[in-house]
């Protein structure tokens, strides 16, 4: 028999400063042991500000910080600009894209550390089945523009499936790939396949 125990937890609050002015907060984070040992540790979060300049055109601010030591990062900060344009914005599809710049401090658990101009490249796909049920699909690519060879690539494919007024069910798998981790003896890929109940406040 294995021994297994693993928690998952996830947060955002959002609040309109005014009808074009919004502001979003994150938190996540996910630990699991099997069999007394550690397998898994990450904690994030992150703020961004989103200011709606036409129907489709939305200016944003960034900023943020990760820990994944699985993965390497001992610590990561973010912070920068993006902008982005809603392609389709339903009834059935919704497609946005987002551009943006970051600026990354990095350290990793081998004792090393970096700092870089981070280019960013996002894009949301999402169809609504009815109003409280829908598929979405998200893929992000992260570039340093100082190391060509320091990218990553991480997605989203997800289904979120309604309970009730308040409590939604949602499966989601998650791929995040990083084609220079550091220290370089770790895997490339990581994967997540969750279950989890959200709960609407």
């Amino acid at each position: 028999n294995t021994d297994v125990t693993s928690l998952a937890a996830k947060n955002l609050l959002k609040y309109s400063f005014s009808e074009n002015l919004v502001g979003s907060w994150k938190l996540a984070a996910l630990y699991g042991k099997t069999d007394g040992v550690k397998t898994a540790e990450n904690y994030a979060t992150e703020f961004r500000m989103d200011y709606a300049y036409t129907d489709q055109i939305y200016l944003a601010g960034i900023g943020g910080w990760l820990k994944d030591k699985f993965a390497g990062i001992d610590s990561r900060y973010y912070i920068g600009p993006a902008i982005g344009y809603k392609y389709l914005t339903g009834p059935k599809h919704f497609v946005t894209g987002e551009a943006g710049l970051n600026y990354v401090m990095e350290e990793y658990t081998d004792d090393t550390d970096n700092s870089y101009l981070q280019g960013r490249l996002f894009g949301l796909y999402e169809y609504a089945f009815t109003k409280k049920n829908r598929f979405s699909q998200s893929l992000e690519f992260l570039y340093d523009f100082s190391d060509s060879d320091n990218y990553n690539i991480n997605s989203e494919t997800a289904v979120i499936s309604a309970l009730s007024d308040s409590f939604s069910l949602k499966a989601s798998y998650l791929v995040k790939y990083d084609n220079e981790p550091v220290p370089a003896t770790l895997d490339d890929t990581d994967t997540i396949l969750s279950v989890a109940l959200v709960v609407n406040f």
